[in-house]
């Protein structure tokens, strides 16, 4: 009778053993799951927050790019958005591709490098034509910076201008100028920038 009773016993300390196992498995197996949750969680809202930002700076590319073009049509410059772009493989300009937005379902104006080709009348019949590109801070990536010598070698353009924001204005309280109408813009000659070595 012992032995039956003692064979119960153990075996109901073995099953309750195994019942703390499981449920300490369980139980880390839950805060596993809860800590990728976390994790997932916090990398969609670090994408959420990219993709604003993105948008964000997109828009404020977008209204620079109207204030250069406007403060050069007020210089006397006739200006408009270039739609070519350089193929080095081919040796010659090529029509830029145009962007598909699947989400709006359209497809967006060629991107060309250089944003803008401005010129204006220098004497009877002579014209001085210029490429513009647009950027904040001035910085053109080694790709464009081809493309730029490129198009000066092959006469292109006469010259190539970079549109900057002034630093002195981008340095001053930043969210008055992200909507001051009178930003002030700097223009970079290209080769006096970027000289080729």
């Amino acid at each position: 009778m012992k032995t039956k009773k003692e064979d119960l016993n153990k075996n109901l300390d073995i099953n309750s053993e195994k019942r703390k196992e499981k449920t300490k498995e369980n139980k880390e197996e839950n805060t596993e799951e809860k800590t990728e949750e976390k994790s997932i969680s916090k990398n969609k809202l670090k994408f959420k927050e990219k993709s604003k930002i993105g948008k964000s700076n997109r828009a404020k590319g977008q209204k620079f790019e109207a204030q250069v073009r406007k403060n050069l049509e007020d210089l006397g410059w006739i200006v408009d958005k270039w739609t070519n772009t350089v193929d080095y493989e081919k040796n010659k300009l090529v029509p830029a591709k145009r962007k598909y937005n699947p989400f709006l379902k359209v497809l967006s104006i060629g991107t060309g490098f250089p944003d803008f080709i401005c010129f204006r009348k220098k004497s009877l019949d002579n014209y001085e034509i210029i490429g513009l590109e647009v950027k904040a801070n001035g910085y053109l990536d080694p790709i464009e910076r081809g493309m730029c010598f490129w198009l000066l070698e092959n006469k292109i353009f006469s010259r190539i201008l970079i549109a900057r924001k002034n630093k002195k204005d981008s340095n001053s309280n930043s969210k008055q100028n992200s909507f001051n109408s009178n930003l002030k813009i700097e223009y970079i000659d290209f080769l006096e920038k970027y000289k080729k070595e």
